[in-house]
């Protein structure tokens, strides 16, 4: 018996809605390349996410809460039909702190996936954060 670590499509959370959402980040890249605030490639996202009919909040305000009382909030980058977080930062590497901060929103949010895109000198990365509760 030969043991596989490759993954069916079946088995990704949301594989037509993430590959289309890999597929505009890669495109404001190669459009943009590397270099402006994130703010800017936010926007760039969105107008790219209206042209393709992706329904989707920027900048939603998350509070936390702790017995009842507000302890701090969060500000996701993008909630993308009210299924996957997508936060966008301008690095070379993923920060642990960063990939902290988008389970935080899932645990928030009682969702199951999570994309952080890097936008770097070279390229885009992104990394796939999954809420296995």
């Amino acid at each position: 018996m030969q043991i596989t670590n490759k993954k069916k499509i079946i088995d990704l959370i949301y594989p037509q809605l993430s590959y289309k959402i890999i597929g505009i980040l890669f495109s404001v890249f190669n459009n943009l390349g590397y270099g402006y605030q994130e703010k800017y490639y936010q926007k760039a996202i969105a107008i790219l996410f209206k042209e393709n009919g992706i329904n989707f909040k920027e900048q939603v305000y998350a509070p936390l809460e702790f017995k009842e009382n507000k302890i701090g909030c969060y500000y996701l980058d993008f909630l993308i039909e009210n299924k996957i977080v997508l936060e966008i930062k301008k690095g070379e590497r993923f920060l642990k702190s960063n990939i902290e901060q988008v389970y935080a929103y899932l645990k928030r949010f009682n969702l199951k996936l999570g994309i952080i895109a890097n936008f770097t000198r070279k390229d885009l990365k992104f990394k796939r954060i999954v809420n296995i509760k």
